[in-house]
C-alpha cells in the first residue's frame, strides 16, 4: 500500500506540474497587442482639420467612433518606408470593420508628400502636419523619432503609442512581417 500511494502522490505531482508548465506557456504566448486599451488611457483630442495632398479639409473629429490609427511621417524617414506598406494592407484589410489610418507628414515639405503617396499607391488619407502648433499641442513635440503611431480606440482613447518600428519578439522575423504582425494584432484587439 505504502509504495502505491508514493507512486500515486508522484503521478499526481507530475501531472500538476504539466498542466503549470502548459498553462505558462500558453499564457506567455497571448500576445501584448491582445489587451484592450488600458483603462486609464488618455483621449485624443481629434478637434481638428488638416489639409489632405488634394488641398481638402479634413476633420479629424470625423473619425469618432472608429479605430483610428494616426500615423506622424516623412518622406525621407526610412522607418516610415517600412511600415507604410503594412498600413496599405491593414486599412484595406479592416477599413470595412471600422478602421482608418491618417498619415500625417511632419518635419518635412508637404509637396513631398504626394509624389511619395502616388508611388507606394498609400489608400488612405495623407495629410499636412508641417509647422502646425495645434499637432505640437495635441501630439507632443514629435521632433524625438519619426514614426511615430497612436492607435486611438472607438472611444477616442490612445490605445497605443509607438515611437518608431515596434520590435519583433523574434529576430528570426523579417522587420517589415514584425511591424505587420504587431499593429494587425492591436488592431484587432481594438475592432
Amino acid at each position: 500500500m505504502r509504495i502505491t500511494t508514493k507512486v500515486a502522490i508522484v503521478a499526481l505531482v507530475i501531472v500538476a506540474t504539466a498542466v503549470t508548465v502548459v498553462v505558462r506557456q500558453r499564457t506567455a504566448r497571448v500576445p501584448e497587442a491582445a489587451a484592450p486599451c488600458p483603462a486609464n488611457a488618455p483621449r485624443m483630442n481629434l478637434d481638428f482639420a488638416l489639409k489632405d495632398i488634394n488641398g481638402r479639409d479634413v476633420h479629424l473629429a470625423s473619425y469618432r467612433g472608429k479605430v483610428l490609427l494616426l500615423d506622424f511621417w516623412a518622406t525621407w524617414c526610412v522607418p516610415c518606408k517600412i511600415e507604410i506598406p503594412a498600413f496599405i494592407d491593414l486599412y484595406k484589410k479592416y477599413q470595412p470593420q471600422g478602421f482608418e489610418v491618417a498619415g500625417i507628414v511632419v518635419l518635412d515639405q508637404f509637396a513631398n508628400a504626394k509624389p511619395f503617396a502616388e508611388r507606394y499607391r498609400m489608400n488612405y488619407p495623407v495629410l499636412d502636419g508641417v509647422d502646425r502648433k495645434d499637432i505640437d499641442d495635441a501630439f507632443g513635440r514629435l521632433v524625438v523619432a519619426l514614426p511615430t503611431s497612436f492607435l486611438i480606440g472607438r472611444d477616442g482613447r490612445i490605445c497605443r503609442t509607438h515611437v518608431g518600428l515596434p520590435v519583433s519578439a523574434s529576430p528570426n522575423i523579417p522587420i517589415d512581417r514584425a511591424v505587420r504582425e504587431k499593429f494587425e494584432a492591436e488592431i484587432k484587439s481594438l475592432l
